[in-house]
C-alpha cells in the first residue's frame, strides 16, 4: 500500500473513532438550561418530555467499544501499513493456490495465521476416515457410484457435502436455475452414468455455444429459433420453421441432425422442452445470437476423490427418485 493511502486510511479511521467520542461527550453534557429530571416544556398526546440524561450503562458501553477499538488497532493491522505490535498477519493475503496454503499449514510455526486451511486439515483428520469407510469396499477399492446410491448412509453424507459445496449454484433442492442445470430431471449434458457424473465433478466442464449473429443474420436467427422450438412440439410459424430446418445444418455438428444433442461435447437435447437458459422465443434467440459460456469448476483439488465419490452417488440418485 502506498504511503498516501496508508495515511488516508489511518486518518479516516482514527478521526471516526475520535468523532464518536466527541459526540458521546457532547450528548452527556446538559446544555439545555433545564435541570436534570425537569420538564422541557413539551407535551404531546399526554406525554411530557423530561430532561433525562443518557443511561449510564449506554454511555459506558460506547466508551468500552472505543477503548477496545484503539487497543485492537494497535495490536493488529488496520491502520494503513501499520502491522500491529503483535506482528500478526494473514497467510491468505499472499498465497495464490490451494497448494501454497497447504504448504504454509504444514510449516505452521505460530507466526502466520492460515485459520481456514488449518480447519480444513483438522476436519479431514477427523472425518476423513468416515468418508473412506463408506466410499471403499472391503478390498480397498471404491464402491461404484451406482452401488453407493443405494446406501442410505452414503446418501446422507453425500447430501450434506452437496449442500455445503454445490447448493450455491444448483440450489438446495438441486433443481438448478438459469444457467445452472437441474440435477433431478435425468437430463444430462455430459451423461448421467455414475462415472460421467463423477468426472464432471472431479475435473469440471466448460461448455461453449458460439455466437451465430454474423453467420445467420436476423432472419436466420428467427427461423432457426422457430425450428428449434418446433423440435419440442411448440406451435410456430411453419414457413420460418421450414427455412430454419435448412439452416439448422450449421447446428447439427453439435446438437445432431435430429437435435437430440451430444454427451461428447455437452450439447443440449433440443427436443425435450428442457432449457438451461430459458425456453421462451426471446431466450432462444438470445442464445443463438450471442452464444453462451458455461463453466462447472473442478473440485478434485478442493474436496478430494473420497468426498466426490459420495456427492456423485447423491446426485446420481436424485434423478432416479423424482
Amino acid at each position: 500500500m502506498s504511503t498516501f493511502w496508508s495515511v488516508w486510511i489511518t486518518v479516516i479511521t482514527l478521526a471516526s473513532i475520535v468523532g464518536c467520542f466527541i459526540l458521546l461527550r457532547a450528548c452527556t453534557k446538559n446544555n439545555t438550561g433545564v435541570k436534570d429530571g425537569e420538564s422541557m416544556g413539551h407535551k404531546f398526546d399526554g406525554i411530557e418530555e423530561l430532561n433525562n440524561p443518557l443511561p449510564k450503562w449506554w454511555s459506558y458501553m460506547f466508551i468500552i467499544t472505543i477503548v477496545f477499538s484503539l487497543v485492537y488497532l494497535a495490536a493488529y493491522p488496520g491502520l494503513g501499513n501499520w502491522q500491529g505490535f503483535l506482528g500478526w498477519k494473514s497467510a491468505e493475503q499472499s498465497i495464490k493456490s490451494i497448494a501454497e496454503g497447504e504448504q504454509l499449514v504444514a510449516a505452521y510455526d505460530g507466526s502466520v495465521a492460515n485459520q481456514y486451511q488449518r480447519e480444513i486439515v483438522k476436519a479431514d483428520e477427523r472425518f476423513g476416515e468416515v468418508f473412506r469407510q463408506v466410499a471403499y469396499n472391503e478390498n480397498g477399492e471404491y464402491r461404484s457410484v451406482e452401488e453407493l446410491s443405494e446406501d442410505e448412509n452414503a446418501i446422507r453424507i453425500g447430501q450434506r457435502l452437496y449442500l455445503q459445496n454445490c447448493s450455491q449454484c444448483h440450489g438446495s433442492s438441486a433443481r438448478g436455475g438459469k444457467g445452472f442445470p437441474n440435477l433431478t430431471d435425468n437430463d444430462w449434458l455430459y451423461g448421467g452414468s455414475g462415472d460421467a457424473i463423477k468426472t464432471t465433478i472431479m475435473h469440471g466442464r466448460q461448455g461453449q455455444m458460439p455466437t451465430w449473429e454474423a453467420a445467420l443474420g436476423d432472419d436466420g436467427i428467427r427461423e432457426v429459433s422457430a425450428y428449434v422450438l418446433s423440435l419440442s412440439g411448440r406451435k410456430v410459424n411453419e414457413v420460418d420453421a421450414a427455412n430454419g430446418k435448412n439452416r439448422f445444418v450449421v447446428c447439427a455438428a453439435c446438437h445432431g441432425a435430429d437435435g437430440t444433442g451430444s454427451y461428447a461435447v455437452g450439447a443440449p437435447n433440443l427436443t425435450n422442452g428442457i432449457w438451461l437458459y430459458g425456453g421462451s422465443r426471446r431466450a432462444i434467440e438470445e442464445t443463438i445470437r450471442y452464444g453462451r459460456n458455461g463453466v462447472m469448476p473442478a473440485w478434485k483439488d478442493i474436496l478430494g476423490e473420497d468426498k466426490i465419490q459420495l456427492i456423485s452417488a447423491y446426485v446420481y440418485q436424485l434423478s432416479r427418485t423424482e
